[in-house]
């Protein structure tokens, strides 16, 4: 079926490149990175990641949310939300904290009633940093009260985020299921100025990849024309 991986065998390092893989030898374990630099950060506890996604969501409107966001950039401010046994986690929250700082620094604050369009903008941005389970969080509530061709491109979006969030948590079978099925869902789709296919189709091609062992840098988010 066109909506299909590619077969794994003697095109699977050439489909890997297309999603911007690197060959990793017999390593059966990959890990995504971002164009951003470096592994995709470390998943952190539920409590400390829904805190941080609030305070990273809340940035993208608010003033005192973004001077928050940059304070836990450091080991000083990473240690006002952390304490005891906590503190193990002051290097991945400083990460995800850097990351959703550079990526909002210089965008002007909007409404916190983002229309699509918008939200878009901003999923761009931060799937790009690696911060994939905010980009879901951005578009679940557009995905909620989209309908027909829309709702569709927007739950592939949505399933390519989770994806690389799983692959980031060690969960290559989650996530080489979802990159196959947003692929399926992207592939020749167009949403507000943005062409899906290409991300599709290197969606596709991560999905080879990660069932090849193969680390995985995913492809930029579709941009808007």
């Amino acid at each position: 079926m066109d909506d299909a991986p590619p077969p794994r065998g003697a095109s699977q390092r050439g489909a890997a490149a297309c999603a911007g893989a690197q060959p990793a030898g017999r390593r059966r374990h990959p890990r995504a990175r971002s164009r951003a630099g470096g592994v995709i950060p470390t998943t952190l506890p539920l409590a400390l990641r829904n805190r941080l996604a609030e305070t990273i969501l809340a940035a993208l409107h608010d003033a005192d949310a973004r001077r928050a966001l940059a304070a836990l950039t450091t080991d000083e401010g990473a240690a006002t939300w952390l304490d005891g046994a906590d503190a193990r986690w002051t290097a991945p929250l400083t990460e995800r904290a850097r990351r959703a700082s550079a990526a909002l620094a210089g965008r002007p604050l909007h409404s916190p009633n983002a229309d699509l369009v918008q939200a878009l903008d901003d999923a761009a941005a931060l799937f790009d940093a690696g911060l994939h389970f905010e980009v879901h969080e951005i578009l679940e509530p557009h995905w909620v009260v989209s309908e027909g061709d829309t709702r569709e491109a927007l739950q592939g979006l949505i399933q390519a985020a989770v994806a690389f969030q799983h692959l980031a948590n060690g969960n290559l079978a989650g996530a080489r299921s979802l990159l196959v099925e947003a692929s399926a869902r992207l592939r020749g789709r167009r949403l507000l100025g943005r062409d899906l296919d290409a991300f599709a189709r290197a969606a596709a091609a991560a999905a080879v990849a990660v069932a090849g062992g193969i680390t995985v840098v995913p492809s930029p988010f579709p941009s808007r024309e």
